[in-house]
């Protein structure tokens, strides 16, 4: 999920995959069981129990993964990582596409549709004192992908259709799903929906859908300002952009608490709001200077009227420019989304799924570009372990420390629910 302010044609060289070598990859990869003959229906306790047979192993490639991050664009290893588990587990294997994205084709035995599964494999970029670190939680979610993966294939007898897993790069920059887009994911493996996860600071073992919601898009734009006193004018014009917020980041756990508590109510405080950030850049001389501004908004509707906001308050001081169009907002649609918490709750237990009735805000995802193509869903996994402080289950907080326990209920989840949707 990229972070708040992002300061940053054919298939590229793709390879198939046709064994287990040629990758330069350092782990294993989790042991493949023997795929099953048996003809009886796929059900969930026969997914539960092939995840379980993956389980440790999975939670030792998410810590392989989080101690060699590889930013947005750099994902060599990993993609090299993942590559190797899903050839060893008999999916055709192409890599390249889209920069370092991966996509495993797993046909089950029995006819059926064709769904995919997304998993982003970057970390959060460094910040030119640190390296990249897995701040997001992406390093799980590849990790139950993976898993996913290993647990459909070794019921491949039982499996309906086919399921696309499409482990994508350089979402933290916004930037990978787009470049997939443009390699001819979709036009070449055919999927009619998509879907994926992300961590979200709910407890271990639940999982929350947002139906007819989803996360807020950004926008960017900056203000020249010329003359005499011109950083102090774009200092204070920057002062009356920011104040344009309605809703800021939590400072600390508490308000993080109350934030997370209210996303659940149907009365919620945040059917819209504004987040925005203007500071006056590097470089200022005593008669040129620049404000850049970076903001968030709901519903996604709101950005002709933000954009108008800030036009009037840069009229008389400077020259305003939006340099592209506002990336747009992730939108979860409502039908999927119902029938995902309906899938869940029948499968995993009444109270394993809740439904968000506010965007989580501050973050974007470039999920939305696959959403926008097809339909599918976007599935939260708690990852708050008994007992701990809410902002260790909360991306992008300084604290983030997923439960590795999340790992075997996501693929659990994921491997139940794709295979419904193929079967459908």
């Amino acid at each position: 999920m990229s972070r708040f302010m992002i300061d940053s044609p054919a298939l590229t060289r793709r390879a198939m995959i046709g064994g287990a070598a040629a990758v330069a990859a350092t782990a294993a990869a989790p042991a493949v069981a023997n795929a099953e003959t048996t003809s009886a229906p796929l059900n969930q306790d026969a997914i539960d129990a092939a995840a379980a047979r993956f389980e440790q192993a999975l939670i030792e490639l998410r810590r392989d993964l989080h101690a060699h991050p590889e930013g947005p664009g750099e994902e060599v290893r990993t993609a090299a990582l993942v590559a190797e588990h899903l050839t060893a587990a008999g999916l055709a294997v192409t890599t390249g596409v889209g920069g370092h994205g991966v996509v495993g084709v797993l046909k089950g035995r029995r006819p059926g549709r064709t769904v995919a599964f997304r998993a982003d494999m970057d970390a959060v970029p460094g910040n030119g004192t640190t390296g990249p670190e897995h701040l997001c939680g992406h390093d799980l979610h590849t990790a139950v992908g993976v898993g996913t993966a290993l647990t459909l294939a070794a019921l491949r007898s039982r499996l309906h259709g086919t399921v696309v897993f499409v482990f994508q790069p350089a979402e933290e920059s916004l930037a990978g799903a787009r470049a997939m887009l443009a390699d001819g994911v979709l036009e070449t493996y055919g999927f009619t929906e998509i879907h994926a996860l992300h961590c979200g600071p709910f407890p271990v073992g639940t999982f929350g859908v947002n139906p007819g919601l989803g996360l807020p898009g950004q926008d960017h734009g900056s203000v020249v300002v010329t003359g005499a006193d011109a950083p102090a004018r774009a200092a204070a014009l920057a002062a009356e952009i920011a104040d344009l917020s309605t809703v800021a980041v939590p400072a600390d756990s508490a308000d993080l608490e109350e934030l997370v508590a209210h996303l659940q109510t149907e009365d919620g405080p945040l059917a819209e709001f504004v987040n925005m950030r203007a500071n006056v850049a590097g470089g200022a001389t005593a008669d040129r200077a620049e404000v850049r501004l970076s903001y968030r908004c709901w519903p996604e509707e709101r950005y002709t009227e933000v954009r108008a906001d800030i036009a009037g308050l840069a009229a008389s001081v400077g020259t305003l420019a939006f340099p592209n169009d506002p990336f747009p907002a992730l939108v979860c649609p409502e039908e999927d989304a119902h029938e995902l918490q309906r899938h869940l709750r029948r499968s995993l237990g009444r109270d394993t799924a809740a439904e968000m009735h506010a965007v989580v805000p501050f973050n974007g995802e470039d999920f939305a570009l696959f959403i926008a193509q097809v339909p599918g869903t976007f599935t939260w996994l708690g990852v708050r372990a008994p007992g701990t402080d809410i902002a260790t289950a909360a991306p992008h907080f300084p604290p983030f420390e997923p439960d590795e326990a999340a790992i075997g209920h996501g693929v659990r989840a994921m491997a139940g629910w794709l295979a419904s949707r193929a079967r459908c």
